[in-house]
């Protein structure tokens, strides 16, 4: 066999986990099944994203068999369209006292009380400040607004949640993880001043992770449905289904024991769905997970798109390890290999047979591996950000904005066809990457001028 060891199978397997890449299924089974467009089992999908259990490492003729089959799926799911998005992220504060380990984004929330002397590299932003920034990117053509946060104590839903919070005796308060914004510097607001100042600006808010919206009820009891509909009348239009990380709870014991469990994600996810919000979906995968993981979470996203049809995209993530506390703790040498990428791309296409589009991330692969996963079954290729903090303080090395030129060239240069989109994929226009002057047109101020 012409074999190759994964970077982190040696980490990776120090933590005794119940789970493990093992089944009695075959590779070849396995890729019949996915080459004939059966719905795959989890054993099916972890010969395939393993390259077979049989054998240590990755084969890498199984490998390309994968990918040729998963390529396939996605001629045949979307065409030869490439799609992206006029978009920038709004991110409000990184005060954060959850403490996952594999996220560098955050800053402890005392460095932001008022009467903290020491240094503080993060940021709160006002909802003011929030719809000066957006209301910017708009008047350049961006029509899209990703917001995901850390989570502020003093943060609360409304007014109403507010006063349910002041209400909890102050030695009890660390346990609902709230201070009052008079003991900040800045006061973030609540969840819905927030999307109302962004969405007063024309953009659509993609906002609120399952996570989010956890702490948006904490101390009530109120349901996530109840959540999502207060923020859905203030202007959020969609929920991003990061937080998911890995949803099998052996994992999330060890990377993000302080975050919601699986079955509460799905809760949430659910409810964004019950009250007409779409949803993407994510894993984060390359850090303490294996192979059996990833397609555990597939499985889990399936269900869920089964039950809520709402899901426009799934996003594989991968882990971005350098700064992280994963590897500052020695839990972890390195992220996924190039080939796992690939395959967690490709397994993504042909195990998730109700989620349309599959999108390949280049702020964490790079322009030219990005391209190249645009071959492994992906057909989205993100959005123009304009400011990206997460991966970036991760240790992430791959920049922050991308050009409509840029996308242009770049997806033409592999023979696919560039398509600008809307969030919801409803709305396209196919980009002529001949034309003088390329840039967002869907918006409601974008007129074809380039944004930078």
């Amino acid at each position: 066999m012409d074999a190759f060891e994964t970077s982190a199978n040696v980490p990776r397997g120090r933590f005794g986990f119940e789970h493990r890449p093992e089944t009695d299924q075959s590779f070849e089974n396995a890729l019949e099944n996915a080459r004939n467009g059966q719905r795959l089992s989890i054993a099916d999908g972890i010969e395939l994203i393993t390259t077979g259990t049989d054998v240590r490492g990755i084969d890498r003729k199984r490998k390309e068999l994968v990918l040729e089959a998963a390529d396939r799926r996605r001629a045949e799911v979307v065409g030869e369209e490439v799609t992206f998005v006029a978009n920038i992220n709004n991110n409000v504060t990184t005060a954060c006292n959850v403490g996952c380990l594999f996220c560098n984004f955050k800053d402890a929330a005392q460095r932001f009380e008022a009467d903290y002397d020491g240094e503080n590299a993060g940021f709160t932003k006002t909802p003011a400040e929030s719809r000066e920034i957006v209301a910017d990117a708009i008047e350049r053509g961006v029509y899209e607004v990703t917001s995901v946060s850390g989570l502020h104590p003093a943060f609360a839903l409304d007014e109403e949640h507010r006063e349910i919070l002041e209400a909890v005796p102050e030695s009890e308060r660390g346990d609902v993880n709230y201070k009052p914004p008079s003991a900040y510097d800045v006061d973030p607001g609540t969840y819905v001043e927030q999307m109302a100042a962004m969405s007063e600006t024309g953009a659509h808010v993609h906002s609120m992770t399952p996570e989010e919206a956890y702490h948006a009820r904490r101390a009530t009891e109120w349901s996530y449905e109840e959540v999502f509909r207060r923020l859905k009348e203030a202007g959020l239009d969609s929920v991003p289904g990061t937080a998911a990380e890995i949803l099998v709870e052996e994992v999330r014991d060890v990377i993000c024991p302080g975050k919601i469990g699986t079955e509460e994600w799905l809760e949430a996810m659910e409810a964004a769905a019950t009250v007409g919000l779409d949803t993407t979906s994510t894993i984060m995968y390359g850090h303490v997970d294996n192979e059996a993981h990833r397609v555990m979470h597939l499985d889990r996203i399936r269900e869920l798109q089964d039950r809520t049809d709402n899901i426009t995209e799934f996003v594989p993530l991968s882990f971005v390890h350098p700064n992280t506390p994963l590897a500052e703790r020695g839990m972890v040498e390195d992220g996924a290999t190039i080939h796992e990428d690939e395959l967690m791309i490709a397994v993504s296409r042909l195990y998730l047979d109700n989620v349309d589009h599959i999108q390949s991330s280049w702020v964490k692969y790079g322009d030219t591996q990005g391209l190249k996963m645009l071959n492994c079954g992906a057909d989205d290729f993100m959005g123009t950000i304009l400011s990206e903090e997460i991966t970036k303080r991760a240790g992430g090395d791959y920049g922050e904005f991308r050009s409509f030129r840029e996308y242009a060239d770049m997806i033409a240069s592999i023979g696919r066809v560039p398509v600008e989109r809307s969030t919801d994929y409803e709305t396209r226009r196919r980009v002529d990457p001949d034309a003088d002057v390329i840039g967002p047109e869907l918006g409601p101020k974008a007129d074809g001028t380039p944004l930078l």
